[in-house]
């Protein structure tokens, strides 16, 4: 009896490729393992191509709520931004991926999982730290670093290899952005974008909206509502986080909300160029953070913008199953407890404007905030809080000028 293979299948040319290199290499039953992150309709026809490309099996599986609850909002409660730009698309859709090729290795019978991730990306990285940690004993099989016996370097020859095998599919040899889709985002690589020189062609990069000159002339406002932390309605209607997301996918992608270009840090060392659409997560973000502003007292907002950027580096770096992301998630999660309320903004031209946040926890005290006197602050106060809060400043000043004296 044969060993089976699990391979994370796309869809695409590499992954189509990689069936029937698997069984000409390693004699495996191929078993292929698609996951829906919420990529649409990239899934069309993957039953018909695996086959015919010669998989024993699909699996399609559904994971977009999954990826949501479980994946996403704990890395917006988190506040979660790597490099002060990137929103984490690709990175948090990885653990979960991975999680799932196990599971159905597990119930296959699978002694392996195959991934078409190359040697110079992410991806390799977040895969297989996953695996892993998950389940150690699984052999992973990474082509794309198997140069020995991966021959192919282009899709030009991707697209021969399957033709040599039997294999006639519809895929062409033009050029386009190396691109990757779920709910949360696309990220787009490749062309123009190589040269951080070159300004990118929004008209044909664009999938998820407009870019801001193209937007509507007349804003457009929006009401989100929050209960600890988490998104339960938009414009008052009550929905579920993926649901949540998909609307504000569209309403950001109208007014050319989220569109990022950025020159990242890799894990593997080197510099990359991409640009994010994260229409419907960029207004989830600035919401959330929005009526973090009301609850949240100083001394927790300063430690939790530090937990935020470590937590965007432990997802970035694939490592979502470690005891460090599970302690610093149950520590952003104590913090959103208050973290209920309402919150409007306006859409416009790429543009998030607030227009007015209000919540039971509020902190915010308009007698304290205003310049009149009330019972709760005496100015008169200030001026031993300045004199002690000052002390060391005045200290050093008066021994710098005392060694200048002397």
């Amino acid at each position: 009896m044969k060993e089976k293979v699990i391979l994370a299948y796309s869809g695409g040319l590499d992954t189509t490729a990689i069936i029937p290199w698997l069984k000409e290499h390693f004699d495996y039953d191929v078993i292929c393992c698609c996951i829906d992150c919420g990529q649409g309709n990239e899934l069309d026809g993957l039953e018909e191509r695996a086959k015919l490309s010669g998989a024993t099996k699909l699996y399609i599986e559904n994971l977009v709520d999954d990826f949501c609850d479980n994946y996403i909002i704990p890395c917006v409660q988190a506040g979660a931004v790597y490099e002060n730009k990137y929103l984490l698309g690709t990175s948090m859709a990885r653990p979960a991926i991975a999680k799932c090729l196990v599971e159905i290795a597990r119930k296959e019978g699978a002694t392996a999982i195959c991934h078409g991730a190359t040697g110079k990306g992410n991806d390799q990285i977040r895969f297989e730290l996953g695996i892993k940690a998950l389940a150690p004993d699984l052999k992973i099989i990474a082509p794309w670093r198997m140069t020995d016996v991966w021959t192919m370097q282009s899709r030009e020859d991707e697209i021969e290899y399957c033709r040599q095998h039997g294999i006639d599919l519809p895929f062409s040899a033009d050029s386009s952005y190396s691109r990757d889709r779920n709910l949360w985002h696309i990220s787009h690589e490749g062309l123009e974008l190589e040269d951080p020189a070159n300004e990118p062609n929004y008209d044909h990069l664009l999938v998820l909206g407009v870019s801001p000159e193209k937007a509507p002339n007349e804003g457009e406002y929006v009401t989100m509502a929050f209960e600890k932390g988490i998104p339960v309605s938009v414009n008052g209607k009550k929905m579920k986080v993926s649901d949540i997301i998909t609307a504000l996918n569209e309403l950001g992608g109208k007014h050319g909300i989220g569109i990022v270009d950025i020159v990242e840090n890799r894990v593997v060392g080197m510099k990359s160029r991409g640009v994010y659409e994260t229409p419907g997560g960029t207004i989830l973000m600035e919401a959330h953070q929005q009526l973090e502003e009301l609850v949240l007292d100083r001394a927790t907002m300063e430690v939790k913008k530090d937990m935020g950027n470590k937590f965007a580096q432990i997802v970035y770096e694939g490592k979502w199953f470690t005891p460090l992301r599970e302690a610093i998630q149950a520590f952003v999660e104590s913090t959103q407890q208050y973290v209920t309320g309402e919150v409007k903004f306006k859409l416009y031209k790429g543009n998030i404007i607030k227009a007015g946040t209000t919540s039971p926890y509020s902190l915010y005290s308009e007698s304290l905030a205003s310049f009149t006197t009330g019972e709760l602050y005496d100015h008169h106060d200030a001026d031993g809080f300045i004199t002690l809060f000052g002390l060391p400043l005045k200290v050093r000043a008066m021994k710098m000028a005392e060694l200048e004296k002397n």
